[in-house]
């Protein structure tokens, strides 16, 4: 059995310039904090596949793709050269950034989440594993340049489509497994998907959608002890004779 998006050379083309521009990113992260080439590298290789990495060690799915897959590992590495070259010519293609890593968080997470579900993962343990494929590359770079992770910081829709795109893959894995999803409508099925994550991505970025953070009060409502534990008054004045008497009374 076969991971849909990766059942013919278009898809895996895809995929590569994906986790191309999305090392470029790691990368270019670390060269705004003025690292050397090794860190670049690292930094590099680690935002385009440490995800993935992150996934295969949960699954057992041993060696990870990260280090055994030499495609993925030789494009990582040529896309750390690129950063630490043209990095001023990167650094100025926003839009451009920005649209191919929404497709390489739209592709790590169904392609995360499928893989999940060939291991015979349950539904939930695969969104699980779809969302680390496809955000765990960033936590791992943020981390690594002590940076408040992009998942975190960022008010703009990015876990967001990532967790609804995971979803939907699960559903289409098991319509697949039923019988109901052919082969070939799980390709169309998954693109969509991914397209649907990119739409969201994108469009949050362009009109500010952003999500809500904590309600805002500025009243606090707490039970009050009085209200539910009478408790006796006593005046420091009073003697005995006046207690004794008060009571004879």
């Amino acid at each position: 059995m076969e991971i849909a998006l990766e059942s013919n050379g278009f898809f895996m083309g895809i995929e590569y310039l994906a986790t191309f521009c999305c090392g470029m990113v790691g990368g270019l992260a670390a060269v705004r904090k003025g690292y050397d080439v090794f860190a670049i590298l690292v930094t590099t290789w680690l935002t385009a596949l440490g995800g993935g990495i992150i996934r295969d060690v949960l699954l057992g799915a041993l060696p990870p793709a990260g280090v055994s897959d030499k495609g993925l590992v030789v494009t990582a590495l040529l896309a750390a050269v690129a950063v630490a070259v043209i990095h001023p010519e990167i650094n100025k293609l926003k839009w451009s950034m920005l649209s191919l890593d929404a497709l390489a968080l739209g592709l790590y997470a169904v392609n995360g989440t499928s893989k999940a579900m060939m291991y015979h993962m349950s539904g939930t343990t695969a969104v699980f594993l779809g969302m680390f494929t496809a955000l765990g590359g960033g936590l791992i770079r943020d981390m690594l340049i002590n940076e408040v992770p992009m998942v975190i910081r960022d008010r703009h829709w990015y876990a967001v489509p990532s967790a609804v795109g995971c979803v939907l893959t699960v559903l289409v894995c098991k319509g697949v497994n039923l019988g109901v999803v052919s082969f070939a409508a799980e390709v169309v099925l998954d693109v969509l998907i991914v397209a649907l994550m990119v739409g969201m991505r994108l469009i949050s970025v362009i009109f500010d959608i952003q999500l809500p953070g904590a309600l805002v009060r500025h009243n606090t409502y707490l039970p009050s002890e009085a209200k539910y534990l009478k408790r006796p008054v006593i005046h420091p004045d009073r003697d005995d004779d006046d207690t004794d008497r008060d009571g004879r009374q």
